[in-house]
């Protein structure tokens, strides 16, 4: 059976190598997936949405050079979501990460405090 942790990262992301040890410290059972070459899903990019209250911008890697070379800071509040999450589904560099999900939670960026409410 499949992991139900899913873990996407990205290799020279301090703050995912930050929560990978975090969980490993933790013996969580995960399924570390490279947000380059396999982003999330539209179906798990719809999810974390739901998750994050519909907060779109928050599924943005808004420091990213890609976010900043594409200026969709100014693109950002008018493009409809269906739209923002397609170009999320083909960019992984344009995600926040780390980007975890289990059956009951979402995580998005390395914030201790959440992730201990999560993995108790």
């Amino acid at each position: 059976m499949a992991n139900t942790i899913r873990f996407y990262h990205y290799e020279k992301c301090d703050g995912c190598r930050k929560a990978r040890k975090f969980l490993d410290a933790r013996k969580v059972d995960y399924d570390a997936i490279s947000i380059v070459e396999k982003p999330p899903s539209r179906k798990e990019l719809e999810t974390m949405l739901g998750r994050l209250g519909g907060e779109l911008k928050r599924l943005f890697n808004t420091s990213g050079k890609v976010y900043r070379e594409r200026g969709l800071s100014k693109i950002l509040p008018s493009m409809k979501t269906g739209e923002a999450l397609a170009l999320l589904a083909k960019n992984g560099m344009l995600i926040k990460r780390p980007f975890l999900l289990t059956e009951g939670a979402g995580l998005v960026g390395f914030r201790p405090e959440e992730w201990k409410r999560v993995f108790s």
